[in-house]
C-alpha cells in the first residue's frame, strides 16, 4: 500500500496542516462546506515526518465517524458535530477516479470560525503533563495531590487547554484563565463542561473494551451559517493520533505505558533525540519500515477494539 502524503484536487482555498488537507468545496445539494482529507502523514513534537504510514488516514477517518454517531446519539440537544458527508461524490468537482483514492479518508464538514483553544482532557497523569507535575506539582497551574506517580490516574479528569499553533509552532498549555481571556468566559466554561462530558463517556465505553483513554483533546467552532453562534464539535474526535489509548491489560502505574497512539513513534524518535541524533526541529528523520508497520498495527487494532468491526 503506498501512503497518501498529499492532495491535488481542483478545489479552492487549500490549506494544508500537519496531517490534513482542507478545501473549500460545496456539496452536490449546494451547501457551503470544507473537505477534510485525512492523508498517511504523521506528526510528532510538532514535526511532520517526511514518510508516512500507509492506511492511518482511512483508520483515523473510520474511527471519527464512530465517535461522530455515538457523540450524536449520546449528546442529542446538547452538542452537534461538523460532519455532513464521508462520500467525496457528495463534493462538487471530485471525479470518480478521486473519490476512489479518497473512499474512507474524507470527511465533509460544516464551515466554521475554529475556536484558536485546543481542548484537552487528562484522565492520567503522563506526557507534557508529568513533567509539569514533577517540577511544579501542577498541570496548567492547576494543583494536584502530592506524590502522584506516572501515568496514575487522577482523582478527576481535569481539562487543560492549549493554544492552537500555527505548523512549525509548538502548542502551549495555557491557564484556563487565559483561555476565557482568548475567547471569552462564557464560551470557555462551555466547552470545558462538554469536553469533560464527551470524555467521560468515550472513557467508560473503552474501559469495557480493554482500553484506557487516559487523555485526549477537542476542538471547536462556531459554523457560519448559523448566527446562534453555537459551538459543534469538528475536526477529528477521539483518534489515537488526538488521544491517549493504554491496553488496560498492561497498565500498571510508575512508567510510561504501551499503547495504541502515537506515543509509539513518540518513544522512538525520543530515542533518536536521547542519542542527539535529532532536535525535534524539522525536517524530522525517516521513519523505519519496523516502525511503520508496528505503528500502523497498533492503529488497526485500536480501531478493531473500540468499533467491533474489521476494518474493509
Amino acid at each position: 500500500m503506498t501512503a497518501l502524503m498529499q492532495t491535488e484536487l481542483n478545489l479552492p482555498d487549500k490549506r494544508q496542516g500537519k496531517v490534513r488537507d482542507i478545501y473549500s468545496a460545496k456539496t452536490t445539494a449546494g451547501q457551503d462546506a470544507l473537505l477534510i482529507v485525512a492523508s498517511d502523514r504523521i506528526s510528532a513534537f510538532d514535526v511532520v515526518m517526511p514518510n508516512g504510514i500507509p492506511g492511518k488516514g482511512k483508520l483515523l477517518t473510520q474511527i471519527s465517524l464512530f465517535w461522530f454517531d455515538m457523540i450524536a446519539e449520546k449528546f442529542k440537544g446538547q452538542l452537534e458535530h461538523h460532519l455532513i458527508s464521508s462520500d467525496p461524490r457528495d463534493v462538487e468537482g471530485i471525479t470518480e477516479e478521486q473519490a476512489q483514492q479518497l473512499d474512507g479518508s474524507i470527511m465533509v464538514g460544516r464551515k466554521c470560525k475554529v475556536v484558536p483553544v485546543e481542548c484537552i482532557v487528562r484522565g492520567y497523569i503522563t506526557g507534557s503533563g508529568w513533567k509539569e507535575y514533577k517540577r511544579d506539582g501542577t498541570i496548567c497551574g492547576l494543583p494536584l495531590p502530592e506524590g502522584l506517580q506516572e501515568c496514575q490516574k487522577l482523582p478527576e479528569p481535569i481539562f487543560t487547554p492549549s493554544t492552537k499553533a500555527e505548523q512549525g509552532l509548538h502548542d502551549e498549555n495555557v491557564s484556563f484563565e487565559v483561555a476565557c481571556d482568548t475567547v471569552g468566559v462564557e464560551l470557555m466554561e462551555k466547552l470545558r463542561d462538554l469536553s469533560l462530558a464527551i470524555y467521560k463517556m468515550a472513557h467508560d465505553y473503552a474501559a469495557e473494551r480493554g482500553i484506557i483513554l487516559a487523555d485526549t483533546k477537542f476542538e471547536f467552532g462556531l459554523p457560519i451559517d448559523d448566527p446562534t453562534g453555537t459551538p459543534i464539535l469538528i475536526d477529528e474526535a477521539l483518534t489515537p493520533d488526538s488521544s491517549r489509548f493504554w491496553p488496560a491489560s498492561e497498565y500498571e502505574v510508575g512508567h510510561d505505558q504501551p499503547s495504541f497512539d502515537k506515543q509509539y513513534v513518540r518513544n522512538y524518535l525520543q530515542e533518536l533525540v536521547d542519542a542527539g541524533n535529532w532536535d525535534k526541529e524539522p525536517p524530522g528523520p525517516v521513519l523505519p519500515d519496523e516502525i511503520i508497520t508496528n505503528s500502523y498495527a497498533k492503529y488497526e487494532e485500536a480501531y478493531e477494539r473500540l468499533t467491533g468491526k474489521k476494518l474493509s
